[in-house]
């Protein structure tokens, strides 16, 4: 029989690469996670390993065994959740990671609805870029996320994690009078951070009218992304929730009371709202569209809890 805890470290090996990392991700020490994989392969009777140099690598028993493993791990987590809805009430830790936009425009409601209806549930929020998403609910240091893509910047699947769609956005150029994309060549622009992927679309966009662009400033804030551009800093592109105002928690709370029902949508965040541009900043659609999706690991989307947030989410 196979040990799953030994399984989890050939997944993570396979993830990250060396054993370093996989020791630094489970707090072990090298030769530790080295006496495991070694063990787990007598275990598996075949080798899983082989050296390269200073480091090792995969054999093909050992690719084809880390990939099993996901399947057993997507097993596992369908079963704690199986046994997680048998109990009264959601009680525990609700680990949540999150894009900017989505904590301004979306979690503040959201959060508010499930303190209210779950009281059990204890809350934590980590605010991060989706590209740092997959390694945290791999490790379990997150639990659910709200995470983004583009149709000019996807995101490859990953078979340790499943995802449901949320919502769609238009993407904005904005700026100070009226322009198109492609008259953008000479402008100085503000980008997002390099790495980040709205660093990597805006850049994908721009090499689709035939230019790159010339950064002037660089910042991942959307509220200072639009002052800069309406002080005359660049131009800049953005997602439709960076031209919503703030959820209000409160405002949610008393429709909810008043109706008797789950908090709608408040003042112009709701469906079919224009989007709204600082004064000064003129904003033109793009062809190009962001995609927020839910992302939790393979199995837990029926958790009761995971469930709940969704839920929540949906209604703010």
């Amino acid at each position: 029989m196979l040990d799953v805890r030994k399984l989890r470290l050939l997944r993570d090996l396979a993830d990250r690469g060396t054993i370093a990392a996989v020791a630094a991700a489970h707090n072990y020490t090298p030769s530790a996670v080295s006496q495991q994989l070694a063990a787990l392969e007598r275990e598996a009777g075949a080798a899983l390993l082989a050296r390269t140099g200073r480091g090792v690598t995969l054999t093909p028993a050992g690719a084809v065994l880390a990939a099993h493993a996901e399947e057993v791990f997507a097993a596992l987590e369908r079963a704690t959740a199986a046994l997680a809805a048998t109990r009264t009430g959601l009680t525990g830790p609700l680990r949540i990671g999150a894009f900017p936009t989505a904590m301004r425009t979306l979690l503040p409601t959201a959060l508010a609805t499930l303190a209210r209806e779950h009281p059990g549930l204890d809350l934590t929020v980590d605010e991060l870029d989706p590209a740092l998403v997959p390694a945290r609910l791999r490790d379990g240091s997150l639990d659910v996320a709200l995470v983004h893509d583009y149709d000019l910047v996807p995101i490859a699947p990953d078979p340790a994690l499943e995802t449901a769609p949320l919502l769609d956005e238009t993407m904005y150029l904005a700026a100070t009078r009226p322009l198109d994309l492609a008259a953008c060549r000479d402008e100085r622009w503000i980008l997002a951070g390099p790495g980040t992927l709205c660093h990597t679309m805006t850049i994908r966009a721009c090499e689709a009218e035939g230019f790159l662009p010339r950064a002037r400033h660089h910042a991942d804030d959307f509220v200072t992304v639009l002052t800069l551009v309406a002080a005359g800093q660049g131009v800049a592109v953005v997602p439709e929730l960076a031209l919503r105002p703030p959820s209000s928690p409160s405002a949610a709370a008393a429709a909810a009371t008043s109706s008797g029902s789950d908090p709608a949508p408040v003042g112009p965040s709701g469906p079919g709202a224009a989007p709204v541009a600082p004064a000064g900043v003129v904003l033109t659609p793009l062809r190009t569209r962001r995609r927020t999706r839910f992302a939790y690991r393979a199995g837990t989307g029926a958790h009761p809890s995971i469930a709940a947030f969704t839920a929540a989410v949906r209604a703010a």
